[in-house]
């Protein structure tokens, strides 16, 4: 098949490169506001270079990737989807919820496959958690603990475009809980402080925080994320059940050090970036796209699955404001 990128930036690039590798596709069609980087793009891969969205999409792609910048989501996802094409988009979907509803409901009558980029569903750690769960054999859950921790906190402008902390990497946390466990958070509380970057602090912005959250079944779940982890990327989530408890990332490369006598785990390098971690999960991810747009299985990740992970980061946005427990509910219907 022949896949249209847009946007080729660091993870476009990855994608694209991801992709050139791909059984399934035969050819790639990029394109870039900056010139350059759909040269580099095609000179690396073999890819036809495209002058806008418009040309990508009329080249005879199969299926479109958007990596392009969130503001620019809403608009090349509609375009994708008006043009019969399936498109994988890296989340969010848009900057504010608002956006992001209003484009779930301008899809909502037609049959054109839309993913959202939350790779975390496809790293074969979490599709073990998910498993053990839905088997049964913790026995009922009571309690899940979910890390995110970055080595280093990104550049400024990355930090005041983002949206926040919870909007911007938190919301990996929210999305895999709810497709680990299958349940709905129903209310939070969120805590943040700063003790690092200034300029974080001077964005309004928190750089540590973490966010306790209620599930529908009275599963407590809580979300500990930093911008600052001097030992490497850390992603680990653990699940606690009254019949057996399990860990994701608990493994020869997990950034963390004993200083238990005689203890020698971990003793791989520690992962040190989010592309280092979830390398194998992104070509899943990808290879999974593939075979949405051949037809042979649904979007593994829809518009809705992506806001449900949105509202629970505006709820906590809120509750960090003004320190009290929020509903996800009220962010909702507000």
């Amino acid at each position: 098949m022949r896949i249209g990128i847009l946007g080729l930036g660091r993870i476009g690039a990855f994608h694209a490169e991801t992709l050139s590798a791909l059984d399934a596709v035969e050819s790639l069609v990029v394109a870039d506001p900056f010139a350059d980087a759909a040269k580099a793009a095609a000179e690396r891969f073999g890819a036809q270079v495209a002058d806008s969205p418009e040309a990508v999409l009329t080249a005879g792609v199969d299926g479109l990737v958007v990596a392009a910048a969130t503001d620019a989501h809403p608009a090349l996802i509609l375009a994708g989807v008006e043009a019969g094409v399936p498109v994988f988009c890296e989340k969010p979907v848009a900057r504010t919820m608002a956006e992001g509803v209003a484009v779930l409901k301008s899809v909502a009558d037609s049959d054109v496959p839309v993913q959202i980029g939350y790779n975390r569903r496809f790293d074969a750690g979490f599709g073990a958690a998910r498993a053990a769960v839905r088997g049964g054999e913790l026995g009922t859950l009571h309690t899940i603990r979910s890390t995110t921790l970055d080595p280093a906190p990104p550049p400024a402008a990355y930090i005041a475009a983002s949206g926040g902390i919870f909007r911007d990497c938190s919301v990996h946390d929210f999305d895999i809980i709810r497709w680990v466990t299958g349940r709905e958070v129903t209310e939070v509380y969120a805590v943040g402080g700063n003790r690092g970057a200034d300029y974080i602090k001077e964005a309004g912005d928190a750089d540590t925080t973490g966010a306790i959250l209620t599930l529908d079944d009275g599963t407590i779940a809580v979300v500990s994320n930093s911008r600052h982890n001097a030992r490497g990327y850390d992603v680990r989530m653990e699940l606690h059940g009254f019949r057996d408890s399990i860990a994701v990332g608990l493994e020869d490369k997990l950034p963390l050090r004993s200083v238990e006598p005689g203890v020698t785990f971990p003793a791989g390098t520690p992962h040190d970036f989010f592309m280092d971690r979830f390398t194998d999960a992104y070509r899943a991810e990808l290879t999974a796209f593939t075979e949405v747009v051949a037809g042979r299985r649904p979007s593994p990740c829809t518009i809705a699955d992506a806001l449900e992970a949105g509202w629970i980061a505006e709820a906590c946005t809120l509750s960090l404001r003004e320190h009290r427990p929020v509903t996800v509910e009220e962010v909702r219907t507000a």
